[in-house]
Order: structure tokens, then C-alpha cells, then sequence
């Protein structure tokens, strides 16, 4: 198997088309103009550019972004073996080279001076220097950067430059509407579409929590597991705490208020 090969989807990923977004990616990469995807946790970002690097027939090199990650990690380094030292390209490098689409996954997570080293590939330039290698990179033709991020998370000390933002096409992701969301679960689980509607319902009064007393709403990634779990024969009630409650908060007083709104959904 080649380096393309194996960073291939070769797997239709299911993804439920909410709008134009489909269309209005392909444009953008037949442009190569490097794109970001904004939305709340478990929106279905990254199912989104899974999705479309499938559809595309592209690589796929995706990266989850972190506060320790350094610009080593994303560009390359010198690692020492026996016969002594060899440059190991990192997976924006190997993206560059080869002509994957590179997607940076919360991308806010990485430090400010760790994301500069992206702008290089995002202009007419295409290019990335790789400094310590004494190389500058000329981005495949096929190459891509995509990056994503929650915007309900950023703060003052976690968000884009504006310099970066501005080099980026942009897409606004949101969870889907009540029927179109139980769809996507039933979809996914082969659970009854009704017992999805409750689901969904549940979830649907968890995001109106948000900014008063929860930071995030249950996400449709959440509502997937739950449905997993009780298509896998688990209690509703049960499966609903355990996947759509529990790993949102601690406070005892949300908590009991949704474990009302499951109870009431499921009585």
C-alpha cells in the first residue's frame, strides 16, 4: 500500500447533508482554499470532512489538537538511531507532500506560535519551510488544510489571530433540526425513530441549559451512544443517564433536572 493509500477513507462515512455545505466544499477544494469548519461539540465536524475526503477520493491526515503540541509535532523533527540521525516528517509535512487533505482538529487547543507555522500553506505561496531540514516545502497540488474549532469554548486566551482566521474559508456547523437529528440516530443505531424523538426531545432541553448552568449542550454524538446503548438491550432511563447526562455535569441540580425530563420522556 503507498503513503496515499493509507490515509484513504475507503469506507462511505455516513453523514446526513443538512444544506448546500456538500457543494460548497467541493468548490473549495477545487480552488484549494483551505477551509474552517465551526460548531459546538459532537455537531458532526470531522464526520463532515471524513465524509468529503470519501467523496473527493482524497487523503485524510487528521490531527487532534493540543496545548502541548509544538511546532515539531506538525512540521517534523531529527530523531537519533543507530546509524544516527534521520529526519521524520510530521503529518502536515507528510499531508504537504503527498496531497492529503490536512485537518487540524480544534485547532484553538494548539498554541498561537504552534499555528503560525500553517500560514505559509494557507496564500499564493503553498509552501512550508521546514527550517532545521534547511527545506522549503511546495504543497502538493492536491493538498488541503482544513481546520475546526468551538467557538463556544474560546476565550480571550484560546481563539485564532486574526490573521489566521482570515486566510481560511469558513462553513458554521449547528445540530440539526428535531426530525432530521432522531433520522440521523435511527440511521445510525437502527433504533425505532420514536424512541430517536425522545431522544432528541431530551437533548433539545439540555441546549436551552446552556449558559445556565451548562457549558455545552448534549451533543448528537451523545444521543448516538444513548441510542446505542439501548438498541443493545440497556433500560431507556439508564441509557439516557449514563450517555446523555452524566458526562455533561456534576451540578446535582442540573443533573436532577434532566433526569426529570428522561423520566417524564420515558415514564
Amino acid at each position: 500500500m503507498d503513503n496515499k493509500e493509507q490515509y484513504k477513507v475507503h469506507k462511505e462515512p455516513f453523514y446526513q447533508v443538512q444544506g448546500d455545505e456538500v457543494s460548497l466544499y467541493e468548490a473549495a477544494y477545487n480552488a484549494r482554499l483551505p477551509v474552517m469548519v465551526k460548531g459546538p461539540t459532537g455537531c458532526g465536524k470531522s464526520r463532515f470532512i471524513e465524509y468529503m475526503a470519501w467523496k473527493l477520493n482524497k487523503p485524510l491526515i487528521t490531527v487532534a489538537c493540543n496545548e502541548d503540541m509544538t511546532a515539531s509535532d506538525l512540521v517534523g523533527r531529527y530523531l537519533l538511531d543507530a546509524n544516527g540521525t534521520r529526519w521524520l516528517d510530521g503529518p502536515l509535512t507528510t499531508a504537504a507532500r503527498i496531497g492529503a487533505i490536512c485537518y487540524l482538529d480544534e485547532v484553538v487547543e494548539a498554541r498561537q506560535d504552534t499555528t503560525v507555522v500553517i500560514h505559509p500553506l494557507t496564500d499564493h505561496r503553498r509552501t512550508l519551510p521546514l527550517d532545521k531540514k534547511g527545506e522549503l516545502l511546495e504543497a502538493h497540488p492536491d493538498f488541503q488544510l482544513v481546520i475546526s474549532y468551538n467557538p463556544g469554548y474560546q476565550s480571550l486566551m484560546k481563539d485564532l489571530k486574526q490573521s489566521t482566521k482570515q486566510r481560511f474559508t469558513g462553513f458554521e456547523f449547528d445540530y440539526p433540526n428535531a426530525e432530521l437529528e432522531a433520522g440521523i440516530l435511527s440511521k445510525e443505531t437502527r433504533l425505532d425513530v420514536e424512541v430517536c424523538t425522545k431522544l432528541v426531545q431530551i437533548g433539545q432541553a439540555a441546549r436551552n441549559l446552556k449558559g445556565h448552568g451548562l457549558d455545552e449542550g448534549i451533543s448528537t454524538r451523545l444521543l448516538v451512544y444513548a441510542a446505542t446503548l439501548i438498541k443493545n438491550g440497556v433500560d431507556p432511563k439508564s441509557a439516557c443517564r449514563m450517555a446523555m447526562v452524566r458526562p455533561i455535569t456534576d451540578d446535582a441540580d442540573i443533573r436532577d433536572t434532566l433526569d426529570h425530563a428522561i423520566d417524564a420522556s420515558f415514564a
